[in-house]
């Protein structure tokens, strides 16, 4: 590959990454027509499905789902779509998610599940969504937690309500 041919995939894999955060979907697709891997990672290891999922992007995440993105993969920080959607409290992308194939509970590297960060930043419906689909109430992060240790701990009232209703 010449540097001027390396030039060109860079910047053609940069105007993804901003397609994919955008939301523009059809620009991502013509781009990935020309060939870029649909699990393309930018130097932080976000994925086009990371930054579209991320930042609520709903046509362009389904655009990459349905072109064969992981659901699953992993940043460098191991974060995943999933738990990404949970932290925002975007409950639609998250039954996208999950629709498409993501695991209700793929724990982050400190052991956190999709399921701890709904419970933490009180997002009521994600619990309910997660719960519904199979996440493990309790499961336990590297340092003990689990989801309901953490909505208590962060006062998420609702989402502990969510919680002590699914254990009856």
């Amino acid at each position: 590959m010449s540097e001027a041919t390396a030039i060109d995939a860079l910047e053609l894999a940069r105007s993804a990454f901003d397609l994919a955060r955008s939301g523009d979907a059809a620009g991502l697709k013509r781009i990935l027509d020309l060939g870029l891997p649909v699990n393309a990672r930018n130097e932080r290891g976000d994925s086009l499905l990371m930054l579209a999922s991320y930042h609520g992007r709903r046509d362009a995440t389904a655009l990459l789902l349905s072109c064969g993105a992981s659901p699953d993969l992993a940043n460098d920080a191991g974060q995943t779509p999933l738990a990404g959607a949970s932290f925002k409290g975007d409950a639609a992308m998250a039954r996208l998610l999950l629709d498409s194939g993501a695991s209700a509970d793929a724990p982050d590297p400190l052991g956190r599940t999709p399921l701890m960060y709904a419970a933490m930043f009180d997002r009521e419906e994600i619990v309910r969504l997660l719960l519904a689909r199979g996440a493990d109430p309790s499961a336990r992060s590297a340092g003990g937690e689990t989801p309901t240790s953490l909505a208590t701990s962060m006062g998420a009232s609702r989402a502990l309500r969510a919680l002590t209703a699914q254990a009856c």
